[in-house]
């Protein structure tokens, strides 16, 4: 009886890596879909004036892009966010994530702003409050301030 336990174990394995083989990473089950959008106190990036996001978000369909001047990704994505907001159809709201102003702020210099606001989430408590556990991630948040979609990495990859 012994003897078979190494080969369940092994099949039991490679079952579970050949199911898992094909899946989409960048696509995770997220207990937010469907949630509201935090509504914590936040900081403006440009201003430093504090407010509730969900006063920003309610009316609109949003884009909401937490980034990183420190992010590869981010850098990769942008040209694509630029893109989207070209045609103004979505918020565009940035998420400067864990991060420092002056580098942000080169970073939007260097590669463009495609956002309408952008929040300063220095120690990550908007990230920690959404989920977030690497940048680039993206939501999209309906009119009624409820997380519709989550996308983690690159946009338009």
């Amino acid at each position: 009886m012994g003897k078979f336990i190494p080969l369940v174990a092994f099949i039991a394995l490679s079952c579970l890596l050949y199911y898992n083989l094909g899946r989409d990473t960048k696509i995770l089950p997220s207990p937010f879909i469907d949630k509201s959008f935090s509504n914590i106190e936040v900081q403006d990036f440009k201003t430093g004036k504090r407010y509730r996001l969900q006063e920003k978000l309610k009316n609109k369909v949003s884009l909401v892009n937490v980034w990183a001047s420190w992010c590869v990704t981010c850098r990769a994505e942008h040209e694509m966010l630029n893109n989207i907001a070209k045609d103004n159809i979505v918020q565009m709201v940035g998420v400067n994530y864990k991060d420092n102003k002056k580098e942000g702020k080169y970073f939007l210099e260097r590669l463009g702003n495609p956002f309408d606001f952008i929040v300063f989430d220095r120690q990550g408590k908007l990230g920690l409050e959404l989920g977030v556990y690497a940048t680039p991630e993206t939501f999209i948040v309906d009119h009624n301030g409820v997380i519709r979609f989550k996308r983690i990495g690159e946009v338009g990859s």
